[in-house]
């Protein structure tokens, strides 16, 4: 998928100065493998990557291992948390003007002591702040969702909605549209919880208890919020032209729309750290990994996209 997306964006000349942390030979063995044309220069530090750019796509030595696609291994495990963990630091030494992660295997990290949820906790724990602070936004091109609760039972999310959380991730994003997106006045659709958004308490009060009162907070702020917008209508074309991003209640309710949409194009981006990150929106695909099938255009929009953050903060 990076050689893929490297690849692609070299070709449409849209490829920004960019290096690998990690696997020169591993992704060597991969492109010979899969007939992808993509030259891999090892490079000893990332200050070589400007220049080493220009002949091919410059990869961090150092840290290898062998290529076996669609098997998790312990070793690979060791590679991709390295990997990680060395380009956090880079990002937030200023070495690296952005981060860009690929799909790692959480249970395949999970066996060698990994014990985050996933990489967003990860980086949030680095950059030193606290989980909530890290914002998941999906965005495509014609579609911006953050889901309020993530990796959760859908049967815990009332509980864990509150007035205050809605506002605080709320801010978050309102924030994260102006510095990294250019967005000056950031517009933000809540949407409700129950059908209907509660259809006046018949299925339920959540909307009155938490999400409008905190919606009447942004606005006091001078944040344009509006809301509650049934989850059915918030997405039609002509509300997706209403606003600049949709806040979800839960984890499926912000995915469904952002992967029909835009599944092939689809970047997750984490707000609400000093550091610029992106990922493409969605997993590992073992099933097909490692047979030239994968559309590298999520990961090719998420290289592109931390490249335009970074642009715009300057």
């Amino acid at each position: 998928m990076i050689l893929g997306a490297w690849a692609r964006l070299r070709a449409e000349r849209r490829a920004p100065p960019a290096f690998v942390v990690g696997g020169p030979e591993l992704l060597r063995a991969c492109a010979e493998r899969l007939g992808i044309d993509c030259p891999i220069v090892p490079i000893a530090e990332p200050a070589e990557a400007l220049f080493a750019h220009a002949a091919g796509l410059p990869v961090m030595a150092g840290l290898d291992g062998p290529w076996h696609p669609a098997h998790p291994s312990a070793d690979g495990a060791r590679l991709a948390l390295a990997s990680l963990q060395w380009a956090t630091k880079f990002a937030l030494s200023g070495v690296a003007s952005g981060l860009v992660t690929a799909p790692v295997s959480k249970g395949a990290l999970a066996a060698i002591g990994w014990d985050y949820p996933g990489q967003t906790e990860f980086l949030a724990d680095a950059c030193g702040r606290p989980y909530r602070d890290a914002v998941m936004m999906l965005a495509g091109p014609s579609l911006r969702t953050v889901p309020l609760t993530v990796h959760v039972a859908l049967a815990e999310v009332p509980a864990l909605l509150s007035a205050e959380l809605i506002a605080h991730k709320a801010r978050i994003v309102a924030e994260g549209l102006r510095r990294d997106f250019g967005i000056a006045n950031p517009r933000l659709a809540i949407a409700a919880l129950n059908p209907h958004a509660g259809e006046g308490g018949q299925f339920g009060d959540e909307e009155a208890r938490l999400i409008a009162p905190a919606i009447a907070a942004l606005q006091a702020e001078g944040i344009a919020a509006t809301g509650p917008v049934p989850g059915d209508a918030l997405f039609t074309p002509r509300a997706r032209a209403g606003y600049d991003a949709a806040l979800c209640m839960y984890h499926d309710q912000a995915l469904i729309p952002i992967k029909a949409l835009e599944f092939d194009e689809g970047v997750n981006v984490t707000l609400g750290l000093q550091i610029i990150r992106t990922s493409p929106d969605h997993g590992t695909a073992y099933d097909i990994a490692g047979q030239g099938k994968a559309d590298p255009g999520a990961m090719a929009a998420a290289l592109v996209m931390a490249a335009e953050m970074a642009q715009q903060r300057g």
